[in-house]
């Protein structure tokens, strides 16, 4: 991707938040430079992956495979006194696929939070990556949700469904772009997402313009 292209979208994004009246933290408005100052004071955000990320999966056609996020809390694995849980915000566009996946450990409630309607694609996994052709079983507001393999639940705003590990999933937006929620266990991008044809998570950046804001996949290592 283009930095030109990721600092537009980010900026859209922004606007997008501001219209459903949904309130970042501070940090989301710094800049890359101001970023780049107070990493080293605010270890919890480098070190839980805090912040603006945005995905292509490597297809080079964002409106069309792609996701924008806001990591806003997270914790690490193994690090005592560390958060137990994790919360995201996202926007996925109308049509814009983001791909079909799986968590090894993690489980997450997704919140339809305003916009269009969110519609999920639904397989359990067989083997390391492949999908299963037997029934789904998924929970959405208390409720079991029993579906054929590659089956389809569409989310109104405020409904949500909780996601199992090994419950591969696919997700787009319908009518008009949806805010999604994420609430779930600590999350992992490095190590805990298995796509069913093999992604790439982060985007290869093309810097033809400076960074308004720098993504998780901008920071150096913690």
């Amino acid at each position: 991707m283009k930095r030109s292209e990721i600092n537009q979208y980010l900026r859209e994004a922004e606007e997008f938040f501001a219209r459903q009246n949904f309130l970042l933290p501070p940090f989301a408005r710094w800049s890359a430079e101001e970023c780049r100052a107070n990493l080293p004071a605010w270890p919890e955000i480098q070190g839980c992956q805090l912040g603006w990320d945005i995905t292509d999966f490597g297809a080079d056609d964002f409106l069309k495979k792609g996701l924008l996020l806001f990591t806003i809390r997270n914790g690490r694995h193994g690090v005592p006194g560390s958060k137990p849980y994790a919360e995201k915000i996202m926007i996925s566009r109308v049509d814009q696929v983001t791909l079909l996946h799986c968590h090894i450990t993690k489980t997450e409630d997704i919140i339809n939070r305003g916009g269009g309607r969110l519609v999920f694609q639904f397989y359990n996994r067989a083997g390391e990556n492949d999908l299963a052709d037997t029934p789904v079983t998924v929970f959405g507001d208390g409720r079991p949700h029993h579906l054929p393999a590659g089956g389809k639940i569409s989310l109104s705003p405020g409904e949500s469904l909780t996601l199992t590990p090994g419950l591969f999933h696919a997700f787009w937006g319908e009518g008009a772009d949806v805010m999604v929620g994420e609430v779930s266990a600590v999350n992992d991008d490095h190590n805990d997402n298995l796509f069913h044809e093999p992604q790439r998570r982060f985007p290869k950046v093309e810097e033809d313009e400076k960074p308004i804001h720098l993504l998780v996949s901008d920071y150096p290592p913690a």
